[in-house]
């Protein structure tokens, strides 16, 4: 069986030839999760396949693999799948009617990734905050669901952010936030400034058609709205976004609201706190939109230091506030 690699929409793929109907199927080779990275190999026989952003790591070498069927018509059913689970929610419905949502819209892995798309890779997501990168050549990395990502501020004082990933190999270039003049790449020592640009790329002498300015790391829009660094995946990266418009964009009239009590300019970063919720993340989201609900149970300590009776939660949504009084 003959392989080679192709450098297609800038991600490594592997193409394996000769394959039978039965071998045409997709591997995703997941790392286990030391670091939560992933690879992704598309296995190809004919025009109807399907390529995938590949992410790579060279924290473990312990994989764990998942056979999963690859093509055009998996694409397909998977999405009248969840048009049909979407099309199900009226978003009109009295309170007095409504029911929860349906338990796959928690454990589907299918609905996970329609609201990755349509939730987290749409719009403007808060990934850190300004003193992470207060000074020139600050930088911190994160990651919003399969994406890896880099904050960095360059020489100049310039913001930029970009995929955590290598143009040549897609392995992730660097870890956790720091300060340093350049990012190189672990795996084979390609090497990129803090704008983005490829600064060296180790032993292409001799491939043609090589054009280095265009092998910088792709960038993301990115933007800082009072303490808050922002990164919008689904936009195209451009200079300097206005803060008002950013804002707005992100916390519609909410925005203005936090501005008039400060909250734009008087937060300052003291200290991280992570915590590991084994569900999923609407779970938590539930959990506190429920309007204090579960808190006269849950929490007696608290609840007798807060008004229940007075107690509400407002959804906003771009311009439109959403009472959800109980």
């Amino acid at each position: 069986m003959a392989v080679k690699m192709l450098l297609l929409q800038n991600f490594p793929v592997f193409v394996f030839n000769n394959l039978s109907e039965s071998q045409r199927t997709q591997f995703n080779v997941i790392n286990k999760p030391i670091n939560q990275s992933k690879i992704s190999f598309d296995i190809i026989n004919s025009g109807r396949h399907r390529y995938q952003q590949i992410h790579n790591s060279s924290k473990s070498d312990d994989y764990s693999f998942q056979e999963l069927r690859c093509g055009e018509e998996m694409g397909k059913n998977s999405s009248r799948k969840m048009e049909r689970l979407v099309g199900g929610f009226n978003p009109k419905i009295p309170v007095e009617e409504a029911f929860t949502p349906p338990s796959s819209w928690y454990t589907d892995p299918d609905f996970y990734g329609f609201e990755l798309n349509r939730v987290f890779y749409t719009g403007w997501q808060a990934v850190g905050y300004t003193e992470q990168i207060a000074e020139s050549c600050d930088y911190f990395t994160g990651r919003l669901g399969n994406v890896e990502y880099i904050v960095s501020r360059d020489e100049e004082g310039m913001l930029h952010a970009f995929h955590n990933v290598c143009r040549h190999h897609a392995s992730l270039l660097v870890a956790g936030t720091g300060k340093t003049s350049c990012f190189s790449c672990p795996y084979h020592g390609w090497t990129y400034g803090l704008d983005g640009a490829l600064l060296k790329a180790t032993k292409i002498t001799g491939i043609k058609n090589f054009k280095a300015n265009e092998m910088g790391l792709v960038p993301l829009r990115v933007a800082i709205w009072g303490p808050f660094v922002l990164i919008n995946f689904g936009a195209v990266p451009n200079d300097n976004p206005d803060s008002e418009g950013v804002g707005n964009e992100w916390l519609g009239d909410a925005a203005e609201q936090l501005s008039a009590n400060g909250v734009d300019t008087s937060l300052k970063y003291v200290c991280r706190r992570t915590y590991t919720l084994d569900c999923n993340w609407k779970v938590f989201c539930d959990n506190y939109l429920d309007g204090g609900y579960h808190v006269p149970y849950a929490h007696k300590g608290l609840a007798s230091g807060l008004q229940l009776d007075s107690y509400s939660t407002e959804v906003r949504q771009l311009n439109k506030i959403i009472p959800c009084n109980l």
